[in-house]
């Protein structure tokens, strides 16, 4: 269904570097980038621009962008977000979507991922010593900074920032005005390589997704489409936040397997029940 088409990925930050290979090499494509794709119009990790989309419906958008500049029908984008991880609330987390859209087979494929190994992190500081602290523990220079007067601030912002030297000086620029300055991760794959591997661990779930086909009508793309929570708790019996089974359901015929207890076990621990462990 791939081989031998040219598949357009809608970046404009180089995470190519890393879906390319894994792409051309598993599906056959060729890969290319449109040049003077502005992705950032639909929303910045930085603030300049809000995304008021969802990742999968921001991903969406950007392959329609990747299909409409070059004619081509094949596309594939990615969108990441940051925060909280949502179970160990004290630990960031980074999760990544790729989204793959075949126009001319009226396909749709994506997967997802969620990880702990993010640097994601900001802070408000006042010296330059509190600078070069943050800057090595969120592994500068090989991962950018942005410094900018307040925090959500877009005024001031200086961004892409990898060099020694660079860092001095906009550290100065932006401390006379008010005695503090928030310096941040910069979160955009070029400037960021440990979120550059989890797009390229991504890209490997997508592509395995790509390859698993229905069992009824070998439609690709067929993968778990919804998660059922309840697994019971193994003191009280109650439902956990444990996923119970997956589902899998075919987006062409609609054909839909359950998978049951996919963690390997039938009860869940009474530490993860909210009764038991309020």
């Amino acid at each position: 269904m791939f081989a031998g088409r040219t598949l357009v990925i809608a970046t404009r930050h180089r995470k190519e570097q890393v879906i390319a290979p894994i792409l051309e090499a598993s599906l056959g494509v060729r890969c290319i980038v449109p040049p003077d794709l502005d992705t950032d119009r639909l929303g910045t990790f930085s603030g300049e621009v809000e995304r008021k989309d969802d990742p999968l419906t921001t991903a969406r958008a950007k392959c329609a962008m990747a299909l409409a500049a070059t004619g081509a029908d094949l596309a594939l984008a990615s969108e990441g977000s940051f925060g909280p991880h949502p179970q160990l609330f004290f630990l960031p987390s980074d999760e990544e979507v790729l989204l793959l859209v075949d126009t001319l087979n009226e396909l749709e494929v994506y997967a997802s991922h969620l990880d702990t190994r993010t640097n994601y992190s900001g802070t408000v500081i006042r010296t330059e010593q509190e600078l070069r602290s943050f800057a090595e523990q969120v592994g500068f220079p090989e991962h950018g900074l942005i410094l900018r007067r307040k925090k959500d601030d877009p005024g001031g912002l200086i961004k892409g920032i990898t060099h020694a030297d660079q860092l001095d000086l906009a550290f100065r620029q932006l401390i006379t005005a008010q005695g503090e300055v928030y310096v941040e991760t910069d979160m955009r794959a070029l400037y960021n390589p440990t979120r550059m591997r989890v797009i390229e661990q991504t890209a490997r779930k997508l592509v395995d997704r790509i390859q698993s086909c229905c069992p009824t009508c070998s439609r690709p793309g067929f993968g778990v489409t919804d998660l059922v929570r309840g697994l019971p708790c193994d003191w009280c019996g109650g439902p956990t936040q444990a996923v119970l089974y997956t589902r899998s359901i075919c987006s062409r015929c609609h054909h839909e397997v359950e998978n049951w207890y996919p963690q390997g076990r039938q009860v869940e621990d009474p530490g993860s029940c909210d009764r038991c462990n309020p």
